[in-house]
C-alpha cells in the first residue's frame, strides 16, 4: 500500500466512524421517542445507550490519545483547535454521564429524548468543527496506528 491512500484514509475514517455514530445516536433517539412507557424506553435505551455510549468515548479516547497528539506534533498551528476539541469532549462525557443516568434511574421517554436531543446537538456542531477544521490536516498526517485505535471500533 503506499503512503498516499494511508494519509488520505484517515479523513475518510473520520468522516465514516462520525456517520455511525450519528446513526447510533439517531437509533436510540427513536428508542426514546418510540418508548410508550419509561420501563420501554428505558430498557431500549439501556442497550442503545451503551452501544452508543462506548463507541462515541472509545472515538473520543483514540482521538486525545493517539491523533490529537501526532496533529499537534505535526502542525503546532493545530494546537488550539485540539484544545477546544479536547474541551468538547469532556462536555461530552459529561453529557454522556447524565444521560447514563438519566436512563438507569428509569427517566420518562420524553426526558430520555430531551437529553438525547441535547447531546445531538452538541454533538452535530462538535463533528462539524472537527471536520471542517481537521480534514485538510488529516490529508497529510502521518500516523502510524490502526483506524480502530484512533476512531473506536465502529
Amino acid at each position: 500500500m503506499s503512503d498516499i491512500p494511508r494519509l488520505v484514509a484517515w479523513r475518510r475514517e473520520l468522516l465514516q466512524v462520525h456517520e455511525r455514530l450519528r446513526l447510533a445516536l439517531l437509533a436510540a433517539l427513536e428508542a426514546a421517542r418510540d418508548g410508550a412507557d419509561a420501563a420501554d424506553a428505558s430498557r431500549d435505551l439501556l442497550l442503545y445507550c451503551h452501544g452508543f455510549c462506548l463507541a462515541l468515548d472509545s472515538h473520543h479516547r483514540g482521538e486525545d490519545a493517539l491523533l490529537f497528539p501526532a496533529l499537534v506534533e505535526q502542525y503546532p498551528e493545530a494546537a488550539r483547535v485540539v484544545s477546544m476539541l479536547r474541551q468538547d469532549h469532556d462536555m461530552i462525557a459529561s453529557l454522556l454521564t447524565g444521560l447514563d443516568r438519566a436512563v438507569r434511574s428509569g427517566d420518562s421517554s420524553r426526558l430520555l429524548a430531551g437529553h438525547l436531543e441535547g447531546l445531538a446537538a452538541i454533538m452535530e456542531s462538535h463533528f462539524r468543527f472537527e471536520e471542517r477544521e481537521l480534514e485538510p490536516l488529516l490529508d497529510k498526517l502521518e500516523l502510524d496506528a490502526e483506524a480502530a485505535a484512533v476512531f473506536g471500533p465502529l
